[in-house]
């Protein structure tokens, strides 16, 4: 039987990297195309779930390809933090987010034909109290741009996060344990020797 081809439907560099963690490389390559907006009312998780799922079935597939898709979503409380649309919003997310706990949402979906198993991880993240000189250095380096909640804990926001309690790969963007499961149940050969 011919290896499945898996296809990543995600443009994220982080996502990949993470892939590579644990020896997996896609194929193919496959950013869909959907609308992110919540949906009136949504909250952070549901929400969450919902576009990994929407964006697994988004991407075409044949039979002998599995698909896997994610979103992480940052939420305090409530509220989705999504990707900030401009500077502006980046500071306002960190101010919010300063000094308190917040939680960040990551879920996966993994398809294959018909099929279509999906998991999501809630790691609560604490961010410590931030002063303006580090917002504005932060909001300079760039490295909050395309990141939910306006910050990458990968990157130099590393710095500002003194607790996680949950998944530091799901926090980056790709829970790898239960990516991994996930790719087993969907036929992916992830510890079979040679493949």
């Amino acid at each position: 039987m011919t290896k499945p081809r898996l296809i990543l439907g995600s443009g994220s560099p982080r996502r990949r990297e993470l892939l590579a963690q644990i020896g997996v490389e896609a194929d193919d390559i496959r950013p869909p195309d959907i609308n992110e907006d919540p949906l009136p009312g949504e909250l952070p998780r549901p929400y969450c779930v919902r576009l990994a799922r929407e964006k697994a079935l988004a991407i075409p597939a044949d039979a002998n390809e599995i698909v896997l898709s994610a979103d992480t979503t940052v939420a305090l409380g409530r509220r989705i933090l999504g990707k900030p649309a401009d500077a502006a919003e980046a500071a306002e997310f960190l101010y919010m987010l300063s000094g308190r706990r917040h939680r960040v949402v990551t879920a996966i979906a993994v398809r294959r034909g018909d099929n279509l198993w999906e998991r999501d991880v809630v790691t609560q993240v604490k961010l410590k109290s931030l002063n303006d000189a580090e917002i504005n250095a932060y909001l300079a380096s760039d490295d909050w741009r395309g990141k939910a909640g306006g910050y990458a804990i990968q990157g130099p926001a590393g710095a500002f996060v003194p607790w996680i309690n949950g998944s530091f790969s799901a926090v980056v963007g790709l829970p790898l344990a239960e990516t991994a499961n996930l790719l087993v149940a969907a036929g992916y050969p992830l510890y079979e020797a040679g493949a």
